[in-house]
């Protein structure tokens, strides 16, 4: 009984569905316009943080920070027109999320462990729901027909839905967020679990 499920998409059968494109981190001293993208703060070597968002860069005599928001305080201020607190971060802290391009999956090591270089946040490649262990509250990805759905939080576990299929039920992030800050309880989309990624 050890034996691990096989993988129903082994060799990409015709009707699996590609794989989101990854998410890629950049320094924000690029020029990339910062204002609602997600970010990353930290340092190489030290560690990162996530689920925040930036407002366009602030130079102060002859500094750049770039104000850093908690995701959720950003979804209020932009949902409910309020202002809200933004810690100023010099902008050589600040790593920016990108959509990257696909890439061929690299070689399995066997052994389950993924090292990186802590000089830079690491690449995160979308992983299938069907392997993750959890995904309430996470990031997800809906592919269907080709069209990435972004900016999607899974509200529950996988379950076995009407139809028989496993499914996760999804919400849009602004949803996810105004449960939190209001109580409203958000709608959400039943979604079969081979469309769904983390992201």
């Amino acid at each position: 009984m050890s034996n691990p499920l096989p993988d129903p998409f082994a060799d990409r059968p015709d009707w699996a569905p590609l794989p989101p494109r990854p998410i890629d981190v950049v320094p924000a001293t690029g020029g990339a316009e910062l204002r609602g993208r997600r970010v990353l703060v930290g340092l190489p070597g030290l560690g990162w943080r996530g689920d925040l968002r930036a407002d366009e860069r602030v130079v102060q005599g002859s500094r750049t920070y770039v104000p850093v928001i908690p995701e959720h305080e950003w979804y209020r201020a932009e949902s409910e027109q309020v202002e809200v607190f933004a810690p100023l971060v010099p902008v050589e802290r600040v790593w920016v999320e990108t959509i990257g391009e696909r890439r061929p999956a690299p070689a399995s090591s066997g052994s389950g462990i993924r090292l990186v270089s802590l000089d830079a946040p690491a690449r995160r490649p979308p992983t299938p729901v069907f392997e993750a262990d959890a995904v309430t509250g996470r990031r997800v990805v809906h592919v269907d027909g080709g069209a990435e759905r972004r900016d999607l939080r899974a509200v529950t576990e996988t379950y076995s839905g009407a139809d028989g299929d496993i499914c996760v039920r999804v919400t849009p992030e602004v949803e996810w967020y105004r449960w939190a800050w209001r109580g409203q309880a958000p709608t959400t989309l039943e979604v079969p679990v081979h469309l769904l990624w983390l992201e």
